[in-house]
């Protein structure tokens, strides 16, 4: 990887002590000796069982001849006295016979993984069905061959690097980047006691009166779960239960701000809809921070049973144990009403229209079986039609415009059917925004969620000019990590010396996503308008975006990045060895060929241009602008 030595010779590495003596991971059995009612609730959840071994026995497929086959691909599964596997026959006609390596949870669908290589691991794309007991292809309408990077042995099905650290505890990817092999560890499959609590090493030695390290809680944990810690149990939750990009390898300790360990997605187009309503799979916590329930300081467990992993009532019990006339005394502000009844809800008692979360939760369905649910809580809006909303989930065929109606007579003097966010996200989204006042006003409002500001700000990035740079300023001070962390980038129009002084204190943030944000900015701009203390922080913010850069060199898009930073710096040569990497980790990655054909023009001629330029042709013949190049050569 010489481009990465080259890269990395720009920027002063340091290094940050751990805190303290290291704690050690003492496995769940171990824990189960003191507390068994919650080892019981544990050992059958979705947690516990999000990665198994196949000797553990929760194997749900049948793996006794059964086959399956799809788009030129064929599968046999077989059970030789419980050694499970299955004989691929993929559409280039190559048959290879994989040992089911391990299991991946346990309803609505159950996965399986491959060791392809010594320590890789790949999560296959014919996967089981539990409730209808069948074999059905995850992504049945693409057309997937083996030197496809979405194929189930590319680069985006690696389990070690895009899955396991959520299925895992104690994990650790253990990447090298040279040899592209995994060594990777973890101190138990599954999420089990220590995913949350940490490692349990100190909370033994309390239990023997040993005085405990600096830094951890009461019984020798960094995180105290059910201690008015609500904010923290929220990210600790939201560290898997998010869309997200981790800043370091594997599992960060429990009790690590959110924000130090990983960079959320905002609400940005082919993630959510305009108004934040889930459309990929995003999870739940980009949706959460949306919400009025969020907002007023309701957290995970108010709902979820953390240890069985699952709801504390069914169905709308589980919501009129706050939204009732009773209400609830942890939230005083919270309006006591009746809200389970005809009059509010407008539907057949006890029909689906009359469950809180159709209206309020709308489900979309994930890897073909898997329904999951929005946590915005929000209220129906069809009057912005934005194109979905819980009505016409079920009233398709009436149409928003009905929808809205129905709403306005049902609720004639509501106070919420006023402008939305979602209008402006719209017309940004699909490049119909030539005003970018309403985006300003959307980001620089302290009464909108965090995450919508840091939308407004994202979406901004278009309009970004030295007078925008100088409005949105403030907003580098948010009391919002995640605000504070997409606002540096809209500062790159500003004059360097303002440019300067506005994000050299965000090098010195607490929060490390937001010390990465600010530290991506000053590659930009030139050492000599930098004080000697001003080049130093700008260093030690460079190294902290190179170590979090260096945990994702699996990755293809990291090197897209590392090839845009190269050029950047004026490194061709670097670059070129970026973008090689790129098609190398996925050869239909069509945005880097042509980044790769000029390279190799600027670095070796025309000559391995042309070679550069046929080589992309014999992996993407069609595309549009790799046939334009050949053209421009006289090919």
């Amino acid at each position: 990887m010489t481009y990465l030595r080259m890269l990395m010779l720009t920027a002063t590495l340091w290094v940050v002590a751990h805190e303290g003596r290291a704690q050690e991971y003492v496995g769940s059995e171990t824990c189960s000796d003191c507390h068994q009612e919650q080892t019981e609730a544990w050992q059958n959840s979705h947690h516990a069982l999000a990665w198994t071994e196949v000797a553990d026995g929760h194997v749900q497929a049948d793996f006794d001849g059964s086959s399956f086959s799809h788009d030129g691909m064929s599968v046999s599964f077989a059970d030789q006295n419980g050694i499970l596997s299955a004989r691929v026959t993929e559409k280039d006609g190559v048959t290879t016979d994989y040992p089911v390596h391990s299991v991946v949870g346990i309803a609505p669908l159950q996965q399986y993984l491959f060791e392809t290589e010594p320590g890789r691991l790949q999560s296959f794309d014919v996967v089981w069905d539990t409730e209808k007991d069948r074999w059905y292809h995850l992504y049945p309408e693409q057309d997937l061959p083996p030197n496809d990077g979405l194929h189930w042995t590319g680069p985006y099905k690696n389990w070690n690097a895009r899955c396991a650290e959520c299925h895992a505890t104690g994990y650790v990817k253990n990447y090298d980047a040279e040899a592209k092999v995994y060594a990777s560890t973890q101190a138990e499959i599954g999420v089990g006691c220590e995913a949350c609590h940490g490692p349990g090493s100190a909370h033994l030695e309390w239990t023997t009166g040993t005085a405990l390290d600096d830094g951890l809680g009461e019984f020798g944990f960094p995180i105290d779960w059910g201690r008015g810690q609500t904010e923290a149990e929220i990210q600790q939750c939201a560290g898997c239960h998010s869309r997200r990009e981790a800043l370091e390898d594997g599992n960060p300790i429990p009790g690590k701000p959110y924000h130090d360990a990983y960079n959320l997605a905002v609400l940005r187009p082919g993630l959510y809809h305009p108004d934040g309503q889930i459309l990929d799979e995003v999870y739940v916590y980009g949706s959460f921070l949306q919400s009025r329930m969020y907002a007023a300081g309701v957290g995970c467990m108010d709902c979820h049973d953390p240890h069985r992993a699952e709801v504390k009532a069914e169905g709308n019990g589980l919501c009129t144990q706050c939204h009732s006339p009773a209400g609830n005394p942890d939230f005083p502000t919270l309006r006591q009403a009746s809200y389970d009844t005809p009059t509010h809800h407008h539907h057949v008692e006890n029909s689906e229209g009359a469950q809180c979360k159709n209206c309020h939760m709308i489900e979309r369905t994930y890897m073909g079986v898997d329904g999951r649910r929005d946590h915005s809580f929000r209220i129906p809006r069809p009057d912005l039609g934005l194109g979905t909303d819980a009505c016409t989930d079920c009233h398709a065929e009436e149409g928003q415009p009905w929808a809205a109606r129905q709403i306005a007579g049902w609720y004639p003097d509501d106070t919420r059917r006023t402008a939305h966010y979602g209008t402006a996200f719209a017309a940004a989204g699909s490049g119909q925004l030539d005003d970018p006042e309403t985006l300003t006003a959307i980001a620089l409002d302290k009464a909108q969620p965090g995450i919508v500001r840091a939308t407004a700000l994202y979406l901004l990035q278009p309009f970004a000019t030295a007078d925008l740079a100088e409005r949105v300023a403030p907003l580098l001070s948010d009391p919002d990590p995640l605000v504070r962390a997409n606002g540096p980038v809209l500062q790159r129009q500003a004059p360097v010396p303002e440019r300067v002084a506005r994000l050299e204190p965000l090098l010195a943030d607490p929060i490390r996503n937001v010390r990465v944000s600010s530290a991506k900015e000053f590659l930009a701009v030139p050492a000599q308008a930098m004080t000697q203390e001003q080049r130093a922080s700008a260093q030690q913010g460079m190294a902290d975006w190179q170590r979090s850069i260096s945990h994702r060199l699996d990755f293809p898009e990291t090197h897209m990045v590392l090839g845009g930073w190269a050029l950047t710096l004026r490194n061709a040569e670097a670059a070129e060895g970026a973008f090689r990497e790129v098609v190398t980790l996925d050869p239909q990655r069509a945005e880097a060929w042509p980044m790769l054909v000029q390279l190799a023009h600027i670095n070796r001629g025309p000559e391995a241009a042309v070679a550069t330029l046929d080589e992309a042709l014999s992996v993407l013949p069609n595309d549009p602008n790799l046939k334009q190049m050949a053209r421009d050569l006289g090919r």
